[in-house]
């Protein structure tokens, strides 16, 4: 595995890159520019992370991960959220939490109405469509706060995995006194892989989940209240998953 700087694509190169690579890493800006809006506008969102719920559900008996997740369909231009349901993954893609209905708080509602949300969320569907023109998409939205209150907060406790969708994007809100939270991509099909940290607000990675799999390393504390912000995205054709199992 080699290590080095974010290897970050030009914005111009974020198709190809997904479709030779399996992944694609923006900067700030260029993702501000991808989804039509400002920075600022995207800022707008940051607050709501200070108004997670407890994530329950961790099998570690850890109590460092809050998280609020809603759930959508994206069919073209319209972006439509759907009653509230429970995330669920396989046992095959999660052995942690795979087979368990999680039902989590949902996305608070001033904070789907933002404006970067939808333009968010509708412009990386029509990139994921640009490699694979499936839609309409199935579209979870994971907001997730890693805090290192107990010392040790691990983001991908699960450990190096794929999600069981087409496409996941991973975006960086903010980093406050920590240190590790360092993002790994290994090709599914064989030993290559980056390493890299992500440390500025909205810098994304966005992941063809069939051909790479990832993880986030623990984070620990470097000062008081250290906590690592993410949006994580994932975007199924077919159904949710959980619909038919």
């Amino acid at each position: 595995m080699t290590t080095h700087a974010p290897p970050f694509n030009d914005i111009a190169q974020l198709t190809d890159a997904l479709r030779t690579s399996g992944y694609a890493l923006l900067r700030p800006a260029d993702v501000a520019a991808l989804a039509g809006c400002s920075l600022a506008e995207l800022d707008d969102l940051i607050p709501s992370w200070d108004h997670l719920a407890p994530d329950n559900y961790l099998k570690d008996g850890g109590s460092y991960r809050r998280r609020r997740h809603s759930c959508f369909i994206q069919d073209g231009a319209t972006l439509t959220q759907t009653a509230h349901r429970a995330h669920w993954q396989p046992i095959e893609y999660n052995a942690l939490h795979g087979g368990m209905h999680r039902l989590f708080e949902p996305v608070e509602p001033g904070t789907v109405a933002l404006p970067a949300w939808g333009k968010l969320l509708r412009a990386l569907g029509d990139a994921c469509s640009r490699v694979r023109p499936a839609q309409p998409w199935y579209v979870e939205a994971h907001q997730f706060r890693i805090d290192t209150l107990e010392g040790i907060g691990r983001p991908t406790p699960e450990g190096a995995h794929r999600d069981g969708v087409d496409f996941v994007a991973v975006l960086l809100v903010g980093r406050s006194h920590i240190k590790g939270g360092e993002t790994r991509i290994f090709d599914a099909a064989g030993p290559d892989g980056k390493r890299f940290t992500m440390l500025e607000p909205w810098t994304l990675i966005l992941l063809d989940d069939a051909t790479v799999i990832h993880e986030s390393t623990p984070i620990q504390p470097a000062g008081e209240n250290g906590h690592r912000d993410t949006l994580v995205l994932t975007w199924r054709t077919g159904g949710f998953q959980g619909d038919t199992e």
